[in-house]
């Protein structure tokens, strides 16, 4: 049986990119590893951040667009990620974040993992939590799900791709169920959490825009297409995204799911020792070049 192996990337929205890429490429030292542009919207930038060679599961990418206003999560959306820092560490890379007086909140605990949840730069949760088997510091270990009935959400988790249950627990305002794929990949951790309280959700800078998951080939794609249709869910036809090919569908809680594929990876237009120091346009922008590079404010990547 074909089973999600776990994340592919997630999708959020951000404020001015600077800004953007001084968090996360210069306090987190994620790599950039490509700077390229929203394909249906050319005069915003697209940018993804990961390990060194851009591998499934350490991809976070962003829409940064200046004039956004601020959202708030809410039933429907993913509301948080978390990166999944090495055993151990936890201690050096909060000394690491403090320097300059920054201010690092207490930690908590969840599923008996000690977790630290800093802000970025437009308000956005970015969890850190401390994971048995960690690499380093780029992988994610898990994204959290906000949804009103967390039952048909989980269905489609278990039932379709294959993830399995394997706790909840209370917390201060609601409850959260954790899911798990099988294997040994990175980004295998699903949340779905159920708030006590009602709350409205609203797109904008600082929240997600859709959450990705793993095909490993074309054929995987394929499978998942035919499976969610026999589920009760049609997807968007396959679409290239240069670096992967993706298709969309939302969930039944109102969350945006993609299904990308590993191939053919960030490498394929540049090479992974240069890997987002260059404007990358797909083919069908090539010719806008000068008007796009005119458009889109300069960005310093921090060294």
């Amino acid at each position: 049986m074909t089973k999600i192996p776990g994340l592919h990337h997630v999708t959020a929205i951000s404020g001015p990119p600077q800004e953007n890429v001084d968090f996360y490429a210069g306090l987190l030292k994620q790599r950039l590893v490509k700077k390229t542009v929203n394909f249906d919207d050319p005069g915003t930038y697209h940018l993804y951040y990961g390990d060194h060679v851009g591998s499934a599961g350490t991809i976070l990418t962003f829409f940064p667009f200046a004039d956004a206003g601020p959202g708030r999560a809410g039933p429907g959306m993913a509301s948080a990620f978390a990166y999944a820092i090495p055993k151990g560490q936890m201690d050096s890379l909060i000394d690491e974040l403090s320097e300059g007086d920054r201010h690092i909140p207490a930690g908590t605990e969840r599923f008996g993992q000690r977790v630290i949840t800093l802000r970025d730069p437009d308000g956005a949760p970015v969890e850190l939590i401390e994971t048995d088997g960690a690499a380093d510091r780029h992988g994610f270990h898990s994204v959290t799900l906000w949804e009103r009935d967390p039952d048909p959400t989980a269905r489609l988790l278990t039932e379709v791709f294959g993830y399995r249950a394997i706790g909840s627990e209370r917390a201060p305002g609601g409850e959260r169920l954790r899911l798990q794929a099988d294997g040994t990949d990175r980004a295998r951790i699903i949340d779905i959490w159920r708030a006590d309280v009602p709350a409205v959700p609203r797109p904008g800078r600082g929240t997600i825009h859709h959450v990705a998951f793993r095909a490993k080939t074309q054929d995987d794609q394929h499978h998942w297409q035919e499976a969610l249709l026999k589920f009760g869910h049609r997807t968007t036809p396959v679409i290239d995204r240069q670096y992967f090919n993706a298709i969309y569908f939302r969930e039944p809680g109102g969350v945006l799911f993609e299904i990308a594929t590993d191939p053919p990876g960030f490498a394929v237009d540049e090479p992974v020792e240069t890997m987002g120091s260059k404007l990358m346009l797909p083919a069908q922008h090539e010719r806008l070049r000068d008007r796009i590079e005119a458009v889109l404010p300069p960005i310093r990547v921090p060294a």
